[in-house]
């Protein structure tokens, strides 16, 4: 079986690894979201790539669901000693140690994607994790008060608590998807969109041009899972990006703004046994659509919710 996922950061990571736990022998792909990328202290950080390969690579500091385990700060608490650096998003000493060999790598010519398979070689994720581009596309926050943000800076420092007005992706006209992206989906016997916030994480791969109409086209049935249970997001501040685009924070929203192909991305849709009433509203809609208990608080636990998303579409039999 061949499984593509539609991912972002730390809600992504972990449904892909309930869902190499459930088939190990399955060829999975993971499309990253690159939107988070920014240039610090003049290294390239990949946060949502970074997650996936730690988590994966069963390196990942669990308790947080990002950075490395056994971390240490003692390069960043430096830095601050010479007035440097941002407070309010440290890197630690290992974790910097991969934005070095990325950004050694990509200045020695190297594209994102080839990059991305060097440093995935040391952590053995058991999937192929490919970037939705090679390009800088990093996505900016206009705030209702007239700012113009990274993404990261108003969802860390601010904790997107500054009304966002629009999110801007730079480069986002002339980017293309990385190579081997299109053909991930086009190829898959099932795309699955994982709880990854839907605005920009999944919402920036879907803006890549080529990628929403790869899964409009695809024969590969489309399946995602609800980021949102009960009215609010599993994990951040999801609502406030909901808010900023004039979507509702409830599971049912959420699906109808994904949209069920063909005008749509999806085919199926699964939500918590808290949203039943969403999934029957889908139903008579004519979606698939199920619910289950989606909150994924270990690896057997998402490896059955992954059974469940998979189930639906009879991917999983």
């Amino acid at each position: 079986m061949k499984i593509t996922v539609l991912s972002g950061g730390v809600g992504g990571a972990r449904f892909a690894r309930g869902l190499r736990a459930l088939v190990p022998t399955a060829g999975i792909t993971v499309i990253a979201n690159t939107g988070d990328d920014m240039w610090l202290h003049g290294v390239r950080v990949c946060p949502d790539l970074d997650t996936l390969m730690y988590t994966l690579g069963d390196a990942v500091h669990e308790e947080q669901g990002w950075g490395r385990r056994d971390e240490s700060r003692r390069t960043s608490d430096d830095l601050a000693a010479y007035g440097l650096g941002w407070e309010w998003f440290t890197l630690g000493d290992l974790d910097l140690a991969t934005h070095l060999a990325r950004t050694e790598l990509l200045r020695g010519g190297l594209p994102l994607s080839q990059v991305t398979a060097r440093l995935a070689e040391r952590w053995a994720p058991g999937v192929t994790l490919l970037p939705m581009t090679d390009d800088e596309v990093e996505t900016h926050v206009l705030t209702a008060d007239g700012r113009d943000l990274h993404f990261e800076e108003w969802w860390v420092r601010h904790r997107a608590a500054l009304p966002a007005a629009r999110f801007v992706q730079t480069n986002l006209a002339t980017a293309t998807p990385a190579p081997g992206v299109l053909a991930a989906i086009a190829d898959a016997d099932v795309v699955v969109v994982p709880p990854s916030n839907p605005v920009v994480s999944v919402g920036t791969i879907l803006a890549i041009p080529g990628i929403r109409d790869a899964l409009r086209t695809t024969a590969a049935p489309v399946v995602g899972i609800s980021p949102v249970i009960g009215g609010a997001p599993v994990r951040g501040m999801a609502d406030a990006c909901l808010t900023a685009i004039g979507v509702e924070t409830s599971a049912l929203a959420v699906a109808r703004h994904y949209g069920r192909r063909p005008d749509g991305v999806l085919d199926a849709w699964l939500v918590d046994d808290r949203d039943a009433d969403a999934a029957h509203a889908l139903e008579s809609e004519g979606w698939a659509a199920g619910s289950a208990n989606t909150l994924m608080t270990d690896v057997p636990t998402t490896a059955r919710i992954a059974a469940d998303a998979l189930a639906l579409v009879g991917a999983l039999r």
